[in-house]
């Protein structure tokens, strides 16, 4: 089962044009800077917008095709804005309510009750049920939002930068809840965001949008490594991968994440052996040496052979994809780490593309 999208608007300055497949579980990001047409597709799925040139099948159910228009209030969807627009007057509990009883109004859309117990425990909100929205956080009315639209009982759950009007400690707060939203419910989850600090955390699939297209679809580990995508352009580019706990240092109090090719070590962290981790490495925590140093500080060094060279924004400045391993032709699964280094350092070292070299990696980023 999956998501088909396709849709093409057309407005004076903007134009969206999209044809989508989509999982049908977990958190798919729609990536991109502002105006390049996340919100709007959003809408479109929605059925906010209505596009008289659209597709949408939705694990199976049609809710657009042709002159087949499913209206708003009969799509089994939940919708979560930036604003959490609780209602004032009721507290926490009749909020959540509120939810329910429009689950049961809409008996059209077959999906079956949510149950509120399980959702007030999986958001952490049990304490909060008897407040009102002024006596809560922002961090805390947007737990509570999401729970709203959650106990209509949705196939879909649509979140549209709900983190944006949240500082740095309250989005610190409720990242680890839309973590468990995504291992947890057995439903797609589409996720609009221009912070690739909450994608790189949080998505599965990603979407990367650009002047209303999109223009690349896969998995976050896949796109992340493309060098001719806009993603290694950013000041904060890199590599997310998907690790396995493998040991740990009580010693030095490190952990070793294993992956295909090869493992680095991180700071210690408290998790059972063959818990699954997601790390993220810069490309500009990322040297090359043509041997190993071991007289160096730098802990995690690993072997490589070059795949590949892209130039930058940056005239001195050039990226380069090496794939992980010790065999010279590493069979996939492989794992491949970008690194940002100067053109003189290409020059001098006479690196080129299918050299053996060795990887140095500054510091891990342990996102999940």
């Amino acid at each position: 089962m999956s998501i088909a999208a396709r849709f093409s608007l057309a407005y004076p300055a903007f134009t969206l044009d999209v044809n989508l497949q989509l999982p049908a579980q977990g958190i798919t990001a729609l990536f991109g800077p502002s105006g390049s047409g996340k919100t709007t597709l959003l809408r479109c799925i929605a059925g906010l917008e209505k596009v008289g040139n659209g597709h949408l099948i939705v694990n199976g159910e049609c809710w657009q095709s042709g002159n087949f228009f499913l209206p708003v209030h009969r799509r089994a969807l939940g919708y979560v804005f930036q604003e959490a627009s609780l209602f004032p007057h009721l507290t926490v509990q009749g909020n959540l309510d509120y939810g329910a009883v429009r689950s049961r109004r809409h008996k059209t859309t077959k999906a079956p009750p949510a149950d509120q117990r399980n959702i007030v425990e999986l958001l952490g909100i049990g304490h909060l049920l008897q407040r009102k929205p002024e006596r809560l956080s922002g961090g805390e009315r947007q737990r509570v939002a999401i729970a709203r639209a959650l106990l209509a009982a949705p196939k879909l759950l649509l979140m549209d930068e709900p983190l944006a009007a949240l500082d740095f400690e309250r989005k610190r707060e409720i990242l680890p809840y839309l973590e468990r939203l995504r291992d947890e419910l057995d439903i797609p989850i589409l996720y609009v965001s221009h912070a690739f600090d909450e994608v790189s955390r949080l998505a599965n699939h990603l979407v990367l949008m650009s002047t209303g297209q999109a223009i690349a679809s896969g998995s976050l580990s896949e796109l992340t490594a493309r060098l001719d995508l806009p993603l290694t352009q950013y000041p904060d580019a890199g590599v997310v991968i998907d690790a396995t706990v493998g040991a740990y240092d009580p010693e030095y109090h490190l952990t070793r994440l294993d992956f295909p090719g090869g493992c680095v070590y991180a700071g210690l962290h408290e998790m059972p052996l063959g818990h699954r981790a997601r790390i993220l490495i810069h490309a500009s925590d990322v040297s090359i040496a043509l041997s190993e140093a071991v007289n160096s500080s730098i802990v995690n060094r690993l072997p490589a052979q070059i795949e590949a060279f892209a130039a930058t924004h940056h005239p001195a400045h050039l990226l380069v994809r090496l794939n992980i391993g010790d065999a010279p032709d590493n069979p996939p699964p492989s794992t491949s780490v970008i690194a940002r280094i100067t053109r003189r350092s290409r020059d001098q070292l006479r690196l080129h593309q299918g050299q053996r070299v060795w990887v140095q990696i500054k510091t891990v980023a342990l996102v999940e």
